[in-house]
């Protein structure tokens, strides 16, 4: 028995064992913009903060991760200027520039590059190794996200810190759980059907 996904070698992402084409390309890249604003709508809001719990970074970091960082990019990059051009697939259904939450999706960006390049290097492939590269990528979408919360509400860094990172601590932690279990499992499962 036959099938269309080519055996693994280093300095690939799970995305590289499709038959590769332009097509194939562009499906990935719109499949993974529109994976992460579904996942934008799995939202719950955080009493004190402008910025709900949501699926969306989950969604980005895999997207990066399984796509690799050019593709990864290109994704959220589709899914940022979709958003900004209105389409309302932002957290809680919001879209455009100008909510304090944006500074999270362009931090999104950043991270999904990285962790694409990380995971061309093999850090999806082992449980521990993707801990390390979903935290590295949580803390770059906090790093461009806390600060532009601070400076599109007008709050302090600790405000913003307190509204902005410290209630997703817990959840970023059990998605890279998440995370931790998936990757290394999708490799697991190539390495059994090659």
């Amino acid at each position: 028995m036959t099938t269309a996904v080519a055996p693994a070698r280093p300095g690939q992402v799970l995305a590289d064992l499709l038959p590769a084409s332009r097509v194939r390309d562009a499906v990935l890249v719109a499949g993974g913009a529109a994976l992460t604003g579904v996942a934008a709508q799995i939202a719950v809001p955080v009493p004190g903060s402008p910025v709900p719990v949501t699926g969306q970074t989950f969604a980005a970091l895999l997207v990066g991760t399984a796509l690799g960082a050019r593709r990864g990019l290109l994704s959220l990059a589709v899914y940022a200027v979709v958003g900004m051009a209105g389409v309302p697939w932002f957290a809680e259904g919001g879209s455009g520039a100008s909510a304090p939450s944006f500074g999270y999706i362009l931090g999104m960006l950043l991270a999904a590059t990285v962790v694409g390049a990380l995971a061309r290097r093999g850090a999806d492939r082992s449980v521990l190794r993707m801990a390390g590269t979903m935290l590295l990528g949580e803390a770059i979408i906090y790093a461009v996200g806390v600060p532009y919360l601070a400076f599109a509400t007008g709050m302090t860094a600790t405000q913003a810190i307190a509204a902005g990172l410290t209630p997703f601590l817990l959840g970023d932690a059990l998605k890279a759980v998440l995370a931790m279990g998936l990757l290394p499992a999708a490799w697991k499962l190539v390495h059994r059907e090659g």
